[in-house]
């Protein structure tokens, strides 16, 4: 406080002029001399007021204080004080005792301060009243709270012996704080009493004022004045255009009549500092007016109305004129509430009110109004624009609260009972705090016009408001201050710009808020009966959804991914019976798990910041905690192209988070796949996946994660009118993924290794073009016109950020920020061998620097040019699927059935470095192509190994995808499949169905499958099985696959560990519909379909053929003879070989099967054979299709049609 005051004198003689010099320059009039008689009343107030703490009868002056003045304490006084002339220390360390431990009491300072108090801010009374007080000396004018206030005190001047001085604690305020006044004020000269009235006061009480009010016409009284006691006192209401309060009086001896008066006068708004319910006042002057909602009349007061506490003797009731008869005496109606109460009462709670005395013991949230009380109680003001005290309250503050709601359990986040005021209720200090004030963070200062705005415009009720301040506080935490700062955030809205806070929680208020909510009017809340507000009745909250951080959103994600794993439900019984422990593990793999958005309760939604990642080269949604990969699809299947969206906040409710599994487990067989120390290893993928329909897109006002390269598309470092740029059409795109680069000469400071990059090319469209203020100027002119100038762009470092936005077919301008040098014509190669340039016929080769920024071409953009090649066409299906032109490059649209890690195919197989033995594993993908000439898309497999492994995000089941540039090769055994080569690329053309409905397999004839060139390769045909042809039963080792006869591995090589067998079968059958005939393979589970046998039936004959391990019978035809490995005598044999022999089997069933030759064999047909046939006794020779090979997929017995009976009976 050094700085605040001047060094106290040492001896009276200077004390008492120091005095004399701070009174002429600040309590005395500018301008007129030292006035010694207020000298005197000033020395004499301070003197007796020390003297008053009985510990200084040797000092009669306080020479340890100084005066100070209100300018001093603006000014200078930059933290919180207290000064307490009349208190001991003793008393003072007492006071301090009501702090907590730990919280920073007010520390003591001596100080004098004097001044007069007003209600006025200036010196004009032409200005208008707000209520507020002030303190006032020569210096300045500084806000002050009082306890208590008489109204004879306006306009005196005071010694005030208990202050505590507060400067404001917000930043962008000028710096100006407010006093609190402890105790009553010391008048420096006595105060003029005035005299009561010569003749008593003819006043009305509340009775005859009501009926009066109702019969005004009757009488020719205009002017009225009331007496009564005060029942009720509604807060400040405060409104764009003016203030006032209502008051209501009541009889004083018991209850009856009442009454309400609103004051409205500005010069009357201190009254509401005075009047104290339970107290008797009279009002003079009293008119009526009419309410603007009800119309209805109440009493108000002019400018010439007086308040004056009700004396006995100083009032005399006033005799009416009016006759009235018992039905007149009735108290006069007040207005009614409309409001329909019907609806969802069985939901709806009514909240209690109630007079509360408490103690604040915490700051909750100070812009939205919410405190703690006595530990227990939420306190909540916002329903009252109550600006000035919120000021004041801090932790040790009392309150006392009248006519104030009490709801519990709200719901939502709120666990503690909430007390809060309506405009009907009031909040009155009862006692200031000894406790300095918390330093809140900027999210529980600021904001305070958007927390308004959501009660009074939005309308939201209790548990609304509560969770919407959460909320916002929440995501405050998400994004202050890195993307954007706390005050930008919470702005005050204005007309056509919404608070940023606002447009985030905005698209749910239509469900939120229940329709036809009415609006608040001051009025109807104060006067109606019964009481209506909407704190009256309330819903308990189900938390509508939450903003959870990206990191707590993935995290949840995994947990819940991996609390769903459960290996036997991937591989389900019976197909998991029959696999090998490799084959096992390989499918378990890999795993993944779509979470919409609707499985998160309370629904989550999704808010980050957009950013192109340089490290990975994906779309990112990020915040303070964390971030997540994420792909952004239009609903036309485009992709995200725009680079301006970057740095934009991204609100999203419908999406998908995607979990891929990754595990290295090591079962031995199905038996143990539900023990958990099998696994070895788990991790996990996550990702984002949403369309741009359902998001939210809000520009921030600055570029966002300072981390990151500079994201925007026109940052210029060299001044906004330098740079320059280029349009060139993007013909392809190569994969992202590790290569090497030559070293340029002179950078060997470090040895080259593996770059994240990827390559483009295109065709320039135009010549450069140079800044012009916020455009560019025309393009300048090329040196051979129209030719096509191919380039070569190289992404590598910080510009791989571009990739997500870079598509074939699209036209970009590439930006070059700085001075005027060419940078587009080079010719030649940067950090490229030039042969490559030669072979793809490319002009020039350009690797895209850290500073140059990409955009979206525009159609003004693109000048009139030679039509040039655009992206790559798709492949045909003959391009596909012909023997033609192995090793080619094809393009085209699919639709991915599944992904499964495996072996790549032995052409791929590459050997890990450090480790010859090893081998790398890859990804296969099956796809169904997507042809617009074939009914039955046929399916493809597509290879991903080493280095473009992991595959790129989104390649998901159900998913479908554009492939561009896949290596197309052919099998040893003539099947078509493809590989991913540096040239691919792909695009995510949707997102697998949230719920996929699989079509029904078609139902054909056999023929069917003998014409056209693409029969399907799934379907469903009603046959009879004709006969047998094989039938085999193993028991295998589910390591090595050796025969284990007697369930033990026949392999005697101590690297076999496993100690467990599985049951392998199939049977071939013949069919036949009478259209064509085939044949049928069946394998393990059914098998026993084929055969007509029941689980247990079947369980008994592999539980049988576990002895000699292999069971194998071969049927030579119709009539013929069984050929048998295994010996026929045997009664297993016998009796399968009758089995298979008996009309049990040979039966008619419904078959759903696949084509043995898939549709990607290229091989040659099989050609039509000459068969004789003996008719009678007539030879006929004829040519025969060879017979079909089928796989079943299910097998079941044929729907009887419904007797006749039946089916007269269901007509």
């Amino acid at each position: 406080m050094a700085a605040c005051r001047a060094q106290p004198p040492t001896s009276e003689q200077a004390w008492l002029e120091a005095a004399q010099t701070f009174i002429q320059e600040t309590l005395c009039p500018a301008g007129k001399e030292l006035n010694k008689e207020l000298t005197r009343s000033v020395i004499d107030c301070v003197k007796e007021t020390w003297l008053s703490q009985g510990e200084n009868q040797d000092l009669t002056l306080p020479f340890s204080y100084s005066f100070v003045s209100v300018q001093n304490l603006k000014t200078h006084q930059r933290l919180p004080c207290c000064s307490h002339l009349s208190w001991s220390q003793s008393a003072y360390q007492a006071w301090t005792r009501g702090g907590r431990p730990g919280d920073g009491v007010l520390p003591r300072e001596q100080l004098i301060l004097l001044g007069t108090l007003v209600d006025l801010l200036g010196d004009s009374e032409q200005e208008c009243r707000s209520g507020s007080l002030y303190v006032r000396d020569n210096t300045g004018t500084l806000d002050c709270e009082l306890i208590d206030l008489d109204l004879s005190w306006l306009g005196h001047l005071f010694l005030f012996p208990s202050w505590s001085y507060l400067p404001s604690a917000k930043r962008s305020c000028s710096g100006e704080g407010h006093l609190e006044l402890w105790g009553t004020p010391v008048p420096v000269l006595p105060l003029t009493v005035s005299p009561g009235p010569l003749i008593p006061i003819p006043i009305l009480y509340p009775e005859k004022a009501s009926h009066l009010l109702r019969y005004r016409k009757k009488s020719s009284i205009k002017e009225i004045n009331l007496a009564g006691k005060l029942v009720h006192l509604s807060a400040l209401i405060i409104t764009q255009n003016k203030r006032y309060f209502i008051m209501t009086l009541g009889e004083l001896a018991q209850a009856g009549s009442q009454v309400s008066i609103i004051v409205q006068i500005p010069a009357q708004m201190v009254w509401h500092r005075v009047l104290r319910p339970g107290r008797a006042y009279v009002l003079t002057k009293l008119q009526v007016t009419k309410t603007r909602i009800h119309h209805s009349c109440i009493w108000t007061t002019i400018p010439s109305s007086t308040l004056k506490p009700l004396r006995p003797g100083y009032v005399q009731e006033l005799e009416l004129d009016l006759e009235f008869s018992k039905a007149d005496l009735k108290p006069l109606p007040r207005p009614t509430s409309s409001k329909d109460s019907r609806g969802q009462e069985g939901l709806v709670r009514a909240s209690k009110v109630l007079h509360y005395l408490g103690t604040v013991t915490a700051v909750l949230h100070e812009s939205a109004g919410l405190y703690i009380l006595d530990g227990q109680l939420i306190l909540c003001l916002a329903y009252q624009k109550i600006h000035g005290l919120r000021r004041v309250i801090r932790p040790g503050v009392c309150l006392e609260l009248r006519d104030v709601h009490l709801l519990q359990a709200v719901g939502g986040t709120t666990t503690k009972p909430v007390l809060a005021l309506c405009l009907h209720g009031t909040v009155r200090l009862q006692g200031f705090s000894c406790l300095k004030p918390l330093t809140l963070p900027s999210s529980k200062v600021y904001g305070a016009s958007l927390y308004e705005q959501l009660v009074w415009k939005c309308q939201l009720g209790l548990p609304l408001y509560l969770w919407a301040a959460k909320t916002l506080e929440d995501l405050i935490c998400k994004l202050c201050p890195h993307v954007l700062r706390c005050h930008q955030f919470l702005k005050q809205p204005s007309p056509g710009k919404p608070s940023l806070g606002l447009q985030l929680l905005a698209p749910s208020w239509d469900i939120l808020i229940p329709p036809g909510s009415p609006m608040r009017h001051a009025y109807s809340e104060i006067l109606e009966e019964p009481h209506n507000c909407p704190l009256q009745k309330y819903t308990p909250l189900q938390t509508p959804y939450s903003f959870p951080t990206i990191l707590a959103l993935a995290e949840e994600g995994q947990h819940k991914a991996w609390a769903t794993f459960d290996p036997k439900a991937l591989l389900p019984l019976p197909e998991a019976s029959h696999l090998t422990s490799c084959q096992l593990n390989r499918r378990l793999a890999w795993s993944w798990v779509c979470l919409p958005s609707c499985v998160f309760q309370p629904a989550q939604v999704l808010l980050g910041v957009l950013v192109a990642s340089s490290r990975k080269g994906c779309l990112e949604l990020r915040d303070l905690r964390g971030s997540l990969p994420c792909i952004p699809l239009t609903e036309s299947s485009q992709p995200l192209i725009d680079p301006n969206l970057v740095g934009c906040l991204v609100r999203v409710e419908k999406f998908q988070l995607v979990v891929e599994r990754e595990v290295r487990s090591s079962f031995p067989s199905w038996e143990e796949m539900g023990m958990a120390r099998f696994i070895q290893k788990k991790q996990a993928r996550v990702y984002i996946q949403f369309y741009l329909a359902d998001a939210l897109i809000l520009p921030v006002p600055r570029p966002t994660f300072g981390s990151e390269p500079s994201q925007t598309a026109s940052s210029c470092p060299e001044g906004p009118n330098l740079g320059q740029s280029r349009l060139f059409l993007l013909s392809h795109k190569e994969a992202l993924m590790k290569r090497n680069f030559c070293l340029l000469p002179g950078d060997s400071s470090q040895p080259a290794k593996p770059t994240l990059s990827f390559h483009v090319s295109g065709t320039w469209l135009c010549g450069t073009q140079r800044k012009e203020g916020s455009g560019w100027s025309p393009p300048e002119s090329l040196a051979v016109e129209n030719k096509e100038q191919k380039v070569f762009l190289i992404f590598l470092g910080s510009s791989v950020r571009w990739y997500p936005f870079l598509y074939p077919n699209q036209v970009y301008r590439l930006v070059a920020p700085g001075p005027s040098t060419p940078v587009f014509e080079t010719e030649g190669s940067s950090g490229t061998s030039r042969r490559p340039l030669e072979l793809a016929d490319c002009g020039s080769c350009l690797t895209v620097q850290e500073e140059w920024t990409l955009e979206l071409g525009s159609s003004q953009d693109i000048p009139n040019v030679l039509e040039v090649p655009r992206a790559l066409p798709e492949s045909s299906l003959a391009q596909l699927l012909g023997d033609n032109s192995p090793n080619s490059l094809v393009s085209f649209s699919a639709e991915i059935l599944s992904r499964i890690l495996c072996e790549p195919p032995l052409a791929l197989r590459r050997m890990k470095p450090g480790n010859a033995g090893a081998i790398k594993t890859g990804v296969k993908l099956t796809v169904a192509l997507e042809m617009d000439d074939c009914d039955y898309p046929p399916h493809l497999d597509i290879y991903i190994e080493d280095p473009q492994l992991p595959p790129q995000i989104g390649l998901l089941p159900g998913a479908r995808v554009l492939f561009s540039q896949l290596e197309k090769r052919i099998s040893r055994s003539n099947i078509v499949y493809c590989c991913f080569r540096s040239s691919t690329s792909v695009q995510v053309l949707s997102f697998p169905p949230e719920t996929k409905a699989s079509a029904p397999l078609p139902h054909i004839y056999l023929a069917e499958l003998l014409q056209g060139d693409r029969p399907p390769f799934q379907a469903t045909t009603s046959c009879h099985i004709v006969y047998v042809l094989s039938l085999q039963i193993l028991w295998v080792c589910a390591h090595c696959t050796s025969i284990c006869p007697q369930g033990k591995c026949s392999r005697r090589d101590p690297s076999c560990p496993s100690q467990r067998a599985i049951s392998q079968a199939n049977v071939r059958l013949l069919v036949e519909d009478g259209t064509a005939e085939a044949t049928v393979i069946c394998r393990n589970h059914l098998v026993a379909r084929a055969l007509g046998l029941s689980p247990s039936e079947w369980s008994s004959i592999l539980e049988h053929a576990r002895g000699p391990g292999r069971v194998a019978l071969q049927f030579t035809g119709l009539g013929g003879q069984t050929e048998s490995a295994s010996k026929t005598h045997e009664p297993l044999t016998l009796l399968l070989r009758t089995l298979c022999t008996s009309p049990f089997v040979l039966r008619p069933v419904k078959l759903s099967f696949a084509l043995e030759r898939r549709p990607t064999d290229i091989s040659p047909r099989e050609p039509s054979r000459l068969q004789q046939f003996q008719c009678g006794e007539l030879p006929l020779l004829t040519r025969v299709n060879p017979r079909l090979r089928l796989v079943c997929l299910t097998l079941q017995e044929p729907e009887l049609p419904n007797p006749p009976q039946a089916s007269a009976a269901s007509s």
